[in-house]
């Protein structure tokens, strides 16, 4: 990466932590543009340069967090003391880290609450904002390396996302229906038959 383009990603970076923290603080309504590039300290054009408003900057830092959660998780997962293996441990694997993230980071659980699946699964096409990991795609190597064959593959994944995310939110922050520690033995053995369920019997 030259240094044209490591500034770019620096002042990108700027507006994106600027506006987070003046969207958990202050609320997405109350937060103006200029709000934003004040507080990251660049001129108003070059916010235009990324984002075309701050709904749209909203939806490319929610798809930019939630890559960061997968990331990070995807990263714990690999240096595992002991090698995890078999695509229902690595997806609980995942989901679990996320969660012990956001049990320790409500702010961020809110602002991207139930925004997880689109963040995670198709932020690249509805936003325009590109990682350097498509987890996606991550997900699809992990089910192409595991020893069964699946099938409806996306349909799988949404529907585990969709669960964990949603189920997860209720969990942590209104303990329902049972405190997240105690909902995560109903909700892993809600995943692993949701998992056998799209495996092709032979």
């Amino acid at each position: 990466m030259g240094k044209i383009d490591e500034n770019k990603k620096k002042k990108k970076e700027t507006l994106f932590n600027s506006a987070y923290d003046l969207f958990i603080t202050k609320g997405i309504n109350s937060t103006a543009i200029s709000d934003i590039v004040e507080k990251a300290g660049v001129a108003k054009g070059t916010f235009y340069l990324y984002f075309k408003d701050k709904y749209d900057i909203r939806n490319k830092l929610i798809a930019h967090k939630t890559h960061e959660l997968f990331h990070e998780a995807k990263i714990a997962l690999d240096h595992a003391p002991e090698p995890i293996t078999g695509l229902d441990e690595q997806l609980i694997f995942i989901i679990n880290h996320i969660i012990d993230t956001l049990v320790l980071n409500t702010p961020l659980l809110n602002f991207i609450s139930k925004n997880l699946v689109m963040g995670a699964l198709r932020s690249v096409l509805l936003t325009g904002e590109h990682s350097d990991t498509d987890f996606f795609e991550l997900f699809l190597d992990m089910v192409h390396q595991d020893s069964y064959e699946y099938e409806d593959i996306e349909v799988m994944l949404f529907t585990i996302v969709e669960l964990a995310g949603s189920a997860g939110y209720n969990s942590i922050l209104y303990k329902e229906p049972l405190p997240i520690e105690q909902y995560k033995p109903f909700l892993y053995r809600s995943v692993r038959l949701i998992i056998d369920s799209h495996r092709v019997k032979n």
